[in-house]
């Protein structure tokens, strides 16, 4: 299959994310999703990664594309439909008449990512545990994080425990990244930028591919020695 606009094929996965210098955050003994949404939901929930196990289980083989150029090929995710996961345990929740449009997933290292409710429903949507046959490592989200093939990878928030579910768009801020992230982020429409064409930031995201081969390295020798961020 061709690749989307702007798009080179790597070998390999690179790591990418928000602290690149230093190692994946721990996983912990019993990790956990937080579910929250003041005014949506009847309460707060807290689902047990461990409980991800009874929901049926999707397969998908898929590319990951880099909102920097790069696309891995061919990868194979296995975890959850997330339209399964929002119907077993986010609708019994939803208050009477709640109307739920945008939802905020945040990982264990802050990164967070602002989705349309239609865009989480969307087919190969996946919370993935596990990668080419092995549990995920460190390095690409582990113990379980949010896989959505035909956006960025910005939008693919790893090491996921917390979603926030809102009735209207919420402020997301882009503290990590020198650009403004495209609300959408879908790769066959190269929505890279909120305001400015896809082709116009492919040289400044290219320059960047550098900078992340880099901090990449750091983190993996700093994982290696033990020490922590």
């Amino acid at each position: 299959m061709t690749l989307p606009p702007g798009q080179r094929a790597v070998d390999g996965f690179p790591r990418f994310g928000k602290d690149l210098k230093n190692p994946p955050p721990p996983v912990p003994a019993d990790p956990v999703i937080k579910l929250a949404g003041t005014g949506v939901l009847t309460e707060d929930v807290t689902v047990a990664v461990s409980e991800l196990g009874k929901l049926p289980r999707r397969e998908v083989r898929a590319d990951f594309h880099c909102v920097a150029g790069w696309s891995a090929t061919g990868l194979v995710w296995e975890g959850v439909a997330f339209k399964d996961f929002y119907r077993v345990l986010v609708e019994p929740v939803l208050l009477p008449g709640a109307a739920v449009s945008h939802l905020v997933f945040t990982g264990a290292d802050g990164v967070r990512a602002m989705v349309l409710l239609e865009d989480a429903l969307g087919e190969d949507v996946l919370v993935a545990e596990r990668l080419g046959g092995e549990p995920l490592t460190g390095d690409h989200g582990a113990p379980v994080r949010l896989v959505s093939p035909w956006q960025y990878g910005y939008v693919n928030i790893k090491h996921l425990c917390r979603i926030e579910f809102h009735v209207t768009a919420p402020a997301v801020t882009d503290r990590w990244s020198p650009l403004a992230a495209h609300p959408r982020a879908r790769v066959r429409k190269e929505e890279r930028h909120r305001r400015l064409p896809g082709w116009v930031v492919r040289p400044f995201y290219r320059g960047v591919v550098v900078v992340i081969r880099v901090l990449s390295a750091k983190g993996a020798k700093g994982a290696k020695s033990g020490k922590g961020p």
